[in-house]
């Protein structure tokens, strides 16, 4: 398998200010062939790099006042093995978070999923998810959480991974959020989804079912979109204004949702 993907942003730098960018593909073993373009008024400007948890990878730039570019391509060949499975991890992303407030929808996930388990679990949770939201651009705020997205019962691809997450941590696996590059997902954007560990494997959870799972490029992963924003402003004030993503592969995949896949 062979993916390409691309991503520009255009950003208003209004006062000085430090960014930390999370665009670029997660550090792989096999191989990748990327370039990171960055530049201020033209000018080329130097991007630090700050390794973060599972293989994520942040960019940082410091700019003046001006309009900085950023551009990002990458060629990935083949796909990664399975993520390992960590003790800690296996804590950490049980514990209800900023955006997955599984401590408040215990009841609902054990009235609708108890009993299941394994991978069971996680096409019970997709499917009653995905048939219970309404999927509509700008619905919903950048501060909305799980709870608030089963109360309005629409979102994006963000609330979807959300939702997924705290009524998988209610019931008792752990799980976390991934943005990814999505081959076959329209309108082309940043992806989420949802990354869940049952027997022994972390299993992509995608209640939207709007891109292949076994064609998704990992970018960064954490607790909840607080851990994943592709663009954070660390100081000062800036403002995106263009963004632009694209993400192909070479033959775009079946994808069964009873399958267990797992992100490469």
């Amino acid at each position: 398998m062979r993916r390409n993907v691309t991503a520009h942003l255009t950003i208003d730098v209004t006062s000085p200010s430090e960014l930390a960018m999370s665009i670029g593909a997660a550090s792989r073993s096999g191989d990748i062939d990327e370039r990171l373009d960055v530049r201020l008024d033209g000018a080329p400007l130097h991007a630090r790099v700050i390794g973060d948890a599972h293989g994520t990878r942040l960019h940082a730039i410091g700019a003046d006042v001006g309009l900085l570019t950023i551009d990002y391509a990458a060629t990935i060949e083949g796909r990664e093995p399975p993520a390992p499975s960590v003790p800690r991890d296996l804590i950490r992303y049980l514990r209800p978070s900023r955006y997955c407030e599984s401590d408040e929808l215990a009841a609902t996930a054990n009235a609708e999923f108890g009993g299941l388990t394994g991978h069971s679990l996680l096409s019970g949770v997709s499917s009653w998810v995905g048939t219970r939201l309404e999927y509509v651009s700008g619905s919903s705020l950048p501060t909305d959480g799980a709870v608030r997205t089963l109360l309005a019962r629409r979102g994006v691809c963000r609330d979807y991974a959300h939702l997924c997450v705290a009524l998988l941590r209610a019931s008792g696996v752990p799980a976390r959020l991934v943005s990814v590059y999505a081959p076959g997902l329209s309108p082309m954007d940043f992806h989420a989804v949802c990354e869940a560990h049952v027997e022994g494997e972390w299993c992509v959870v995608d209640a939207t079912a709007l891109a292949p799972r076994t064609s998704l490029v990992r970018i960064a992963t954490g607790r909840d979109a607080a851990d994943t924003a592709f663009m954070t402003v660390v100081s000062g004030h800036a403002e995106l204004i263009e963004l632009a993503v694209s993400a192909v592969v070479d033959a775009l995949p079946h994808d069964d949702l009873m399958d267990a896949i797992h992100l490469g």
